[in-house]
């Protein structure tokens, strides 16, 4: 395996591309895959979680993490094994968020030190004109024997009675209107008391590469956060919150995700929200 950062160029990608190691996943909708990274194999949440967005299922919660088992054998059939280095990049803008949460997903199947997230995905690697194909490999399927990271994905019951505790933060990954309440898309207004606004946009730059270090712990000061303090991220569908999620491990935060985030929580009526706009 090679040595990998969590965030890598589209040069180092270029320089790796012959590795027999090498599995680069390519997230997007199907439309997106006719010209895509040399090498790269079509993946999305269809198929890497449990009731994908969008679903007409409205009564299940949607993008909850794959059973362990599951998710080991839908990873192997990517040609991903123990010794594999894998590459996620995002198909276009709308893709950025299915490819954190691509990149997460592999960390809690307990191969975050073998995945990487492409910087500016797709759109970064055409801009430089660097190789397209619309040959699609066939890889043989690869044997992950990781031990799965399950702590990194949180229930309500987690969250609430870690609320107010010192060393967690609680981060929202929603545009401001849903934080304050002005707009609502789940059972209730508002948010998860306690929690900062931290919409997942303001991570990433006019080009849609991760911005830098010093500017995202700037980002994470602001709205409390020490070193060393977990961040707690949520959003709609737990999608949002994955992108905060990479960039605070990126800075050293330990992290969680509350994957039924405030589709569940708002379900909940035996826990309180906080809605700005009632008042």
């Amino acid at each position: 395996m090679l040595l990998l950062p969590k965030l890598v160029t589209t040069a180092w990608l270029a320089a790796h591309l012959a590795d027999p190691h090498l599995v680069i996943l390519h997230v997007g909708r199907p439309d997106t895959y006719g010209q895509h990274i040399p090498g790269a194999v079509h993946t999305d949440l269809t198929q890497l979680s449990v009731n994908p967005w969008p679903s007409t299922d409205t009564a299940s919660l949607m993008v909850e993490m794959l059973p362990p088992e599951v998710l080991r054998a839908r990873l192997e059939s990517y040609g991903i094994d123990d010794h594999s280095t894998i590459i996620v990049y995002a198909a276009d803008d709308r893709a950025v968020t299915s490819a954190t949460r691509t990149v997460f997903t592999l960390r809690v199947a307990g191969l975050g030190a073998h995945a990487a997230l492409l910087d500016g995905g797709l759109g970064a690697w055409s801009a430089e004109k660097r190789p397209l194909t619309d040959a699609v490999p066939h890889p043989a399927s690869g044997h992950i024997t990781a031990t799965p990271q399950a702590s990194l994905v949180v229930d309500a019951a987690w969250v609430a009675s870690h609320l107010n505790k010192p060393g967690i933060v609680v981060v929202d990954a929603r545009n401001r209107e849903f934080y304050d309440g002005r707009q609502q898309s789940e059972a209730r207004r508002g948010h998860i008391p306690s929690a900062q606004s931290l919409p997942f946009e303001v991570m990433f730059d006019t080009t849609g590469k991760l911005k830098s270090p010093a500017e995202i712990k700037a980002l994470f000061r602001a709205v409390g956060a020490t070193p060393g303090d977990t961040i707690l991220a949520y959003c709609h569908i737990g999608m949002r919150a994955t992108a905060v999620i990479f960039a605070a491990d990126q800075v050293g935060y330990p992290v969680r995700l509350y994957d039924g985030s405030f589709q569940d929580w708002s379900k909940r009526t035996e826990y309180p929200v906080v809605d700005p706009s009632s008042r």
